[in-house]
């Protein structure tokens, strides 16, 4: 199962954290490149159903919007991606607009992340996490949404198991998300 959160200047931009001694392959973020356009689109396209659908003139879009779009490395391998959004942006979707209209600039927004099966159960999820919300402190609070329709239960219980709290919701029986944040104050 792949982490998924359709819930990317300034974690320090390519950043890994200290190796272990144990030799365990270890996570960084860094800037999408266009190297990575088609292992990124393939990711989403796979995990569609839990994501906005999303070509190369989106993928570019989102790049040229977002604060940070970036790959996450696992020593060299690319484990997934992260997309965030800043207070103020002119992005388009849905949820990242409830929030606009919520919070104004107090917000810092994760639109996505999508991470490997092949990384699966290695704290990637935790890591990249860990460095968004450390980005986000000076926002507030982190915002993003889980699909309750298609349910997503892991991703339910990997945010709530971290602090977020459902503040709304938006959809349809066909599709419907929870509205979540947590306070970094």
């Amino acid at each position: 199962m792949t982490l998924v959160c359709g819930c990317a200047a300034s974690l320090s931009h390519v950043r890994a954290p200290a190796k272990p001694c144990d030799a365990v392959p270890m996570p960084m973020l860094r800037p999408v490149t266009e190297s990575d356009f088609d292992d990124v689109l393939a990711l989403n396209h796979a995990n569609v159903r839990a994501l906005a659908p999303m070509d190369r003139d989106r993928l570019l879009h989102l790049r040229e919007l977002a604060d940070r779009f970036d790959v996450v490395e696992v020593d060299g391998a690319f484990g997934g991606f992260v997309v965030t959004f800043a207070a103020g942006t002119a992005y388009d979707s849905e949820n990242y607009r409830w929030f606009t209209d919520r919070h104004t600039d107090a917000f810092y927004y994760l639109d996505r992340i999508v991470l490997s099966d092949r990384f699966r159960r290695r704290g990637l999820g935790t890591f990249v996490y860990d460095e968004v919300e450390d980005v986000a402190g000076k926002y507030d609070r982190l915002c993003l949404e889980v699909n309750l329709l298609p349910r997503n239960d892991a991703s339910l219980a990997f945010h709530e198991g971290r602090g977020f709290v459902e503040v709304g919701r938006l959809g349809d029986e066909d599709h419907l998300v929870s509205l979540m944040e947590k306070d970094l104050t």
